[in-house]
């Protein structure tokens, strides 16, 4: 049996593939669209479609993470009690809601269409229900409480519900717009970011200030009797009306001019570092009010929030590391996962299969296919007659300190870059990170890079969770290890670490053990494949248009070599079985 599962349709929209109970393809829709897309996602169910060699045809049930009319029921709901004391807001959010219903309700009417000719069911499921399967059913876990916690999934802010065996039962919801996700976004526009696309650079900002104003978010959170989050309506606008919330209250408390623009640097890192701190703490007070009353001390986390690792580390110490986990996408996207699993388990009564071992189950090209693109753009190329060969050549391209682009395989599902669409570098080379900020990624000087490791050697040198193979949390430099370069350690001697299992990307583990024969240690520094800001790189053409737009010295695209200067090429004493240029 094959399940089509869908994200919800507002943003971060993917598509997942789960065949007798095992994922077989996923991919993200803005990946392929190559930019920020809503509804339908057109380019990701071709691209699956593709993958498995199918069509609508080839499917046995559509299940898709949203139930619109109960999130446009929850959210009117909050809108009618805001409607004497904010009749304007209310009134405009009613409305906007009814817009948006009619759009979700049509995007379900044109997918019933395509399906046309076939016996397509289309299974609806909660959002927050679909974040909880993605975590849990992926989870080692036989008996786990689950925590989903997103800006509002279907009317809610969180969920909490209760994982044993093939069965998840919800034991208690909260309401939007008690959201701590919200509140974060919040900030985040506060301090100038973009909201919804920048949360992650408040976190890492967050680093750089004390949390000063932790106690007055506290407050504004509201903390219940319970410890679950309830938001203090005084400190925002009737209504919750604007684009930044926040009332008079809060910035006079907060000591802030009123005027975002004026807000100074240092202000800025004390609130970042004050909303990281209070919603580690009003999480974790939560779920240990939750242990305490379900009598379990495992615990899953899925939902938008959970992207913040800063945010994962930091439960890990409270909660204890082996009992936190977090699905590889526990965004949005996540939730395509978590409708065809629900759907798999909890429908049909499946039993649970092993949880996913690696998220590369992107689209993958063939050698003649990238050909293809490297001749058409005219492009000039080595091609090493072995896979030993092409990893000896990256090995000295990345020694002599260059900055080499690395594609190969499956794209990763998910938002981060676990080995098959990476920039890589020497931690050791002269002015790496400067190099990386200024030529590549134009990206704030505050942001770490990712450090990889294989799994064999992480002991030697990190105390890491198993969060860190899909880069959801960070991990502490050992005392005694002395080999990583002190510009790569964040504040309490955390490294945000990539752990590679040779199960997993035997190709990308082969290379750091290489690399680690010539260097003081088996580690690559690791960032994505893109131009700034845009998405993960998928095919070929995108990473030719990323490796020609950016200061990038060197490309391995499958078996393939390019170089942008010749006397790099020579450098390498490359055995080849033919060079080409493009016609």
């Amino acid at each position: 049996m094959r399940i089509l599962g869908l994200s919800s349709l507002k943003h971060d929209t993917a598509v997942a593939l789960l065949e007798d109970g095992v994922f077989r393809a996923a991919i993200e829709n803005d990946k392929l669209a190559r930019t920020r897309t809503r509804d339908i996602p057109s380019e990701a169910l071709a691209a699956c479609f593709q993958n498995l060699k199918i069509g609508w045809d080839g499917i046995d049930i559509i299940a898709i993470a949203t139930q619109p009319i109960r999130g446009w029921s929850r959210r009117s709901w909050l809108w009618s009690k805001h409607a004497l004391s904010a009749p304007i807001a209310s009134g405009f959010n009613a409305t906007e809601e009814a817009g948006t219903l009619t759009k979700e309700l049509n995007h379900l009417r044109v997918l019933r269409r395509r399906a046309v000719g076939s016996s397509h069911q289309i299974a609806q499921f909660d959002h927050h229900l679909c974040h909880a399967a993605s975590a849990y059913y992926q989870s080692p876990f036989e008996r786990s409480l689950i925590l989903v916690m997103d800006e509002d999934g279907d009317g809610l802010a969180a969920t909490v519900a209760i994982g044993e065996g093939n069965r998840i039962r919800t034991v208690r919801t909260i309401p939007f717009p008690h959201s701590l996700a919200w509140v974060y976004s919040q900030i985040t526009a506060l301090l100038g970011f973009r909201h919804h696309l920048d949360e992650h650079k408040l976190q890492w900002l967050s680093l750089e200030g004390e949390p000063v104003h932790k106690d007055l978010f506290l407050k504004m959170l509201a903390k219940s009797d319970d410890g679950s989050p309830r938001l203090d309506y005084s400190y925002f606008r009737r209504g919750l009306a604007g684009a930044i919330s926040f009332s008079a209250k809060f910035y006079q408390e907060a000591g802030l001019p009123a005027d975002p623009k004026q807000i100074t640097d240092d202000q800025k890192k004390a609130l970042a570092s004050s909303i990281q701190a209070a919603c580690t703490e009003v999480i974790a007070g939560f779920v240990n009010h939750l242990r305490r009353e379900h009598k379990i001390n495992q615990v899953c986390f899925g939902g938008g929030l959970f992207l913040n690792v800063l945010l994962v580390s930091s439960l890990e110490n409270a909660l204890g590391m082996n009992d936190v986990f977090v699905p590889p996408a526990p965004g949005n996207a996540g939730t395509a996962l978590g409708a065809a699993s629900l759907y798999w388990h909890q429908t049909l009564q499946k039993p649970r299969t092993q949880p996913l071992d690696n998220v590369y189950l992107g689209p993958k090209f063939p050698g003649q296919a990238v050909k293809d693109v490297l001749d058409n753009t005219k492009s000039r190329y080595v091609l090493p007659n072995t896979e030993d060969r092409k990893l000896d050549t990256t090995v000295q391209l990345l020694a002599s300190g260059k900055i080499v682009g690395w594609f190969q395989g499956a794209a990763e599902f998910g938002p981060r870059a676990l080995g098959n669409r990476s920039v890589l570098a020497s931690p050791w080379a002269p002015y790496v990170k400067e190099n990386l900020n200024d030529f590549i990624k134009h990206r704030e000087w505050f942001r770490p890079f990712a450090i990889s490791v294989p799994e064999e050697d992480c002991d030697k040198y990190f105390e890491a969770s198993r969060q860190c193979r899909f880069m959801n949390s960070m991990a502490r430099v050992r005392p005694d290890s002395t080999c990583l370069p002190e510009s790569f350690l964040l504040p309490g001697q955390r490294v945000r670490l990539h752990v590679v299992e040779r199960n997993s990307n035997p190709i990308f583990w082969a290379l750091l053990k290489r690399f680690g024969e010539h260097s003081p240690a088996p580690m690559l520094l690791n960032t994505s494949f893109n131009l700034f800001g845009e998405p993960l790189v998928v095919t070929p053409r995108d990473a030719m248009r990323s490796y020609f737009g950016s200061g990038l010295d060197a490309l391995i695209i499958e078996r393939f070599v390019l170089s942008k200067t010749t006397i790099s090429m020579n450098s390498v004493n490359l055995p080849t079985t033919r060079v080409g240029i493009g016609a």
